[in-house]
C-alpha cells in the first residue's frame, strides 16, 4: 500500500515539474486559439495542480478521474467508486489555487 502512495506522490511531483517547465517555455498562443498565452499556461498549471492534489488526497480514489481546465473552470469526468469520492473530489479541487469553479461530471461506478 505504501508503494502505491509513493508512486502517486512521484507522479504528482512529475506532473508539477512538467507544468512548470512547460509554462516557462511557452511564448506564443496556440495557433487558431482565442486564448492568450497567459490563459493557456494558467489553465495547464491549474490542471496539473488539480491532478497532483487528487493523487495525493487520501479521501479520494482518483485513478479514473479526468481533469480539464478552461479559464479557471475545472471539469471533472470519469468514474469513482462512491458518491462520497465524487463529493470529496469536488471539495479537493475547490481548494486548489487558481480554480474559479468546478463542473463535477463524475459518475459513480455501477455496483458500488
Amino acid at each position: 500500500m505504501k508503494r502505491i502512495q509513493i508512486i502517486k506522490t512521484a507522479a504528482g511531483a512529475a506532473c508539477m515539474t512538467f507544468a512548470l517547465l512547460a509554462s516557462a517555455q511557452t511564448t506564443t498562443a496556440p495557433a487558431g486559439s482565442s486564448e492568450t498565452v497567459g490563459q493557456h499556461v494558467d489553465d495547464a498549471t491549474v490542471t496539473t495542480k488539480v491532478k497532483a492534489e487528487l493523487l495525493g488526497a487520501k479521501n479520494v480514489k482518483s485513478t479514473h478521474i479526468h481533469v480539464k481546465t478552461h479559464n479557471g473552470v475545472v471539469s471533472l469526468t470519469g468514474t469513482v467508486p462512491s458518491a462520497q469520492d465524487r463529493d470529496n473530489a469536488k471539495q479537493v479541487v475547490e481548494g486548489v489555487t487558481g480554480v474559479a469553479s468546478v463542473k463535477n461530471h463524475l459518475k459513480v461506478a455501477a455496483g458500488s
